[in-house]
């Protein structure tokens, strides 16, 4: 089945807005010398983010040694780590008075750990510093390491997050060839597997030429593996340089998508054409169920 029409559509447009709590938000993180995903992805939801107050950090440098044919964050040899972004990122955080912060990270092949301990250094700093808040990180595949993931899950974030991107068939044509479907699956299984306390999430894209129907069976082997969460947004070409959108998909597919998510018992689905992995909206109603089930285990105590 088709998922959308050809030419881009009016739904596409948004409105950048450039004053007050914005201007704040990238004044903060430019003296911190911090970087986000917002700026280096180019995110259409950048403006709604940034004005409320709040960012998707990303962590351990802006060069990242994958090159997926989506992205817009630079690929390369990458700068050493900075010891001190831990402690900066955990200063921009109490900044901006967050109470759930997300935080992501290029992929980092060139070190012998791929970045994992200074990436759960970074989650442990904001929580010393921040007592009270949610943690959400969207991390790397490691390679598939348990070892590594470990390290990321010792640090005790609220939600783990890792992206399958798009659906199995088009795995090779659209992510780096070091990364793979099952592979991603993997990973979020051991997350389970090594605390099931810890909510996980993922998300796809659409636009590059998959069918519904393999968006439902990404679906089903997402759930298969334990996903708690899932988001569902439409692919938008950063520059000439990544790869072109085969379709922009109608929101009333997104919508019907939702739906069928959850049917299939996702405890949260965010399907629509500017839903990215992490976005505003979608922090809080996962907030939302943190609280609740925080107090659900109070109580019982």
């Amino acid at each position: 089945m088709a998922l959308a029409s050809p030419n881009k559509p009016e739904w596409l447009k948004t409105k950048l807005q450039t004053m007050g709590e914005f201007a704040k938000v990238r004044e903060t993180v430019k003296n911190l010398g911090l970087n986000t995903v917002c700026e280096s992805a180019h995110c259409p939801n950048i403006s709604e983010c940034w004005s409320g107050g709040t960012a998707t950090f990303m962590v351990m440098g802006n060069t990242c040694t994958r090159g997926c044919r989506f992205c817009e964050v630079s690929h390369g040899r990458p700068v050493e780590l900075d010891i001190f972004e831990p402690v900066k990122l955990a200063k921009a955080v109490k900044e901006f008075n967050l109470d759930y912060v997300v935080i992501t990270s290029v992929d980092r092949d060139d070190l012998p750990d791929q970045g994992s301990l200074h990436f759960a250094a970074c989650i442990k700093a904001v929580k010393k510093m921040n007592p009270n808040i949610r943690i959400e990180v969207l991390i790397p595949d490691f390679r598939g390491r348990e070892d590594l993931i470990k390290n990321i899950v010792d640090a005790k974030p609220d939600v783990i997050a890792h992206n399958v991107e798009t659906v199995r068939r088009l795995q090779k044509f659209v992510r780096d060839t070091r990364a793979g479907y099952d592979q991603s699956l993997s990973v979020l299984k051991v997350v389970k597997k090594l605390n099931p306390e810890i909510r996980t999430k993922s998300s796809v894209m659409l636009g590059v030429g998959e069918t519904e129907q393999e968006v439902c069976e990404a679906m089903d082997d997402l759930r298969a593996v334990g996903v708690d969460f899932f988001t569902i947004g439409q692919y938008l070409r950063p520059t000439k340089k990544q790869m072109a959108v085969e379709k922009y998909v109608h929101p009333g597919i997104f919508e019907k998508l939702k739906t069928a998510g959850e049917q299939k018992g996702f405890l949260y689905v965010a399907s629509g054409p500017f839903v990215r992995s992490s976005y505003r909206a979608g922090e809080l109603f996962i907030k939302a169920v943190l609280q609740k089930e925080s107090r659900v285990v109070e109580n019982d105590i």
